[in-house]
């Protein structure tokens, strides 16, 4: 086992593994630029590096300056969290050259799920359901019009290097597709320098739902069921639940086996998520996530196990702690993402906190790295905290979350809490009766 772990991220995360680190008995780095010099992940770690400025491109993306606040500190291996480092298979590469072991899947195992075409081939070769689509990248329009028209309209064209909704837009109909083709193209090579694109059936009311797979890097694998991440706004989650409110338990075992023996077959190591839209009863790969959700608590609250554990014993070669048949599901949970921004612009919204106060009570965790006069700097994600609730089923999670949301104090920036409480109060919410496009057609009724 590692004596020392190097955690390279930040505010909730950061805390989070070094939440499991010190359970487990292993010492803790934080890296940190200047402008998170007082965050509560250096304050919480046993030891902190100052890895350079604020911007992240010269901080927590900066590969040498990490590795070097490694070797300066003799930290075996690296967490990399979610975000910045954790889907980048020359950091992980890199880390290998140096003897420094990445809690997290191989780096051929990033660089395949990490390109959209490549994805897509290699779960249809594991079996793994797939949209009807082009069989790779499309090149030019005339390609895109064949390809579209044997698909059948609406269609999406999105980024092969994209992620976050960038490069992505859909055709009605073939007079659109121009427009839309161009422009994601344009968006792909401005947002991911790669203008590649490929295309897609455009479903018309699905929900996102995706599965929890955790390996052993050995040929075992496991599932932790599916996560229903349907509430989203251009295609950014907001609010994500397990277990899924349409998905029967023969669903569950069907994809979940598909997708468990699809990672054990390619000898997949650790934390991963394959995400799927569903419609009508049918499951359609849209990529594969090679690393820890944002959402994980959920699924650590159904299952009852710690999955940063997990994934720090199987990086250490040791053994996972469960098989498929120790994982039953235990009641309902939920999570709501807290961010610093103004609704309904969701602009961002940088500043002091005033007074924070986190709700509390049965079955209610807020993984937060807030604090009263902490100031949220302007350089990185909104997001400044996680509220999850666990209930013995859905109506009792959701009483729980109405009650905490109650609870919790955000002064001195705006943010979303307001926008939960109103969401809570609508019928579909309450019924579970909604799809991705659900919460910005709800934004235009509210606020257009």
């Amino acid at each position: 086992m590692f004596d020392k772990i190097l955690i390279a991220n930040r505010g909730e995360i950061a805390l989070r593994v070094i939440r499991a680190c010190r359970e487990m008995g292993i010492q803790t780095v934080a890296v940190h630029s200047t402008a998170d010099s007082d965050a509560m992940h250096v304050r919480m770690a046993d030891e902190s590096v100052c890895i350079g400025p604020a911007p992240s491109t010269d901080s927590y993306l900066s590969m040498p300056a990490i590795i070097s606040a490694c070797e300066i500190t003799g930290a075996q291996a690296i967490h990399p969290g979610y975000g910045f480092l954790s889907e980048n298979a020359n950091f992980v590469q890199m880390l290998e050259d140096h003897g420094i072991t990445f809690i997290g899947p191989r780096a051929e195992h990033i660089r395949i799920m990490g390109d959209k075409i490549t994805a897509k081939e290699t779960a249809r070769e594991l079996g793994i359901p797939v949209v009807p689509g082009s069989a790779g990248g499309v090149d030019d329009m005339a390609e895109a019009k064949r390809v579209s028209a044997e698909i059948g309209y609406p269609v999406i064209i999105k980024a092969t290097a994209g992620g976050g909704g960038r490069g992505m837009k859909v055709a009605q109909d073939e007079k659109g597709l121009e427009v839309a083709f161009r422009t994601a193209r344009a968006e792909a090579k401005a947002a991911f320098g790669n203008p590649d694109v490929y295309i897609e059936k455009y479903l018309q009311k699905p929900r996102h739902i995706e599965i929890q797979v955790f390996g052993d890097g050995k040929g075992r694998a496991v599932h932790l069921g599916e996560r229903d991440c349907s509430l989203q706004r251009r295609h950014q989650k907001v609010l994500e639940e397990a277990p899924g409110p349409v998905i029967t338990a023969e669903e569950r075992a069907r994809i979940g086996k598909i997708c468990a023996d699809a990672v054990a077959a390619i000898q997949y190591a650790g934390a991963g998520t394959i995400e799927f839209l569903y419609e009508d009863g049918e499951f359609y790969f849209i990529e594969m996530n090679t690393r820890l959700q944002v959402e994980h608590p959920v699924t650590e609250a159904i299952f009852g196990v710690d999955l940063v554990r997990q994934q720090i014993l199987v990086a250490a070669g040791e053994e996972m702690e469960f098989q498929q048949d120790d994982l039953k599901i235990n009641g309902h949970a939920i999570e709501v993402r807290i961010n610093a921004e103004k609704v309904p612009g969701f602009t961002p919204s940088p500043g002091r906190i005033s007074q924070y106060h986190a709700p509390g009570g049965l079955g209610v965790r807020m993984d937060s790295a807030l604090y009263d006069g902490y100031r949220i700097p302007p350089f990185y994600d909104s997001l400044i905290g996680k509220l999850i609730v666990h209930g013995r089923d859905r109506p009792e999670a959701l009483a729980r979350l109405s009650r905490a949301l109650g609870e919790l104090i955000v002064d001195g920036v705006d943010s979303t809490v307001p926008l939960f409480r109103e969401l809570l109060a609508e019928p579909d919410i309450q019924s579970g009766d909604y799809s991705i496009h659900w919460l910005e057609r709800w934004l235009d009724r509210h606020y257009g």
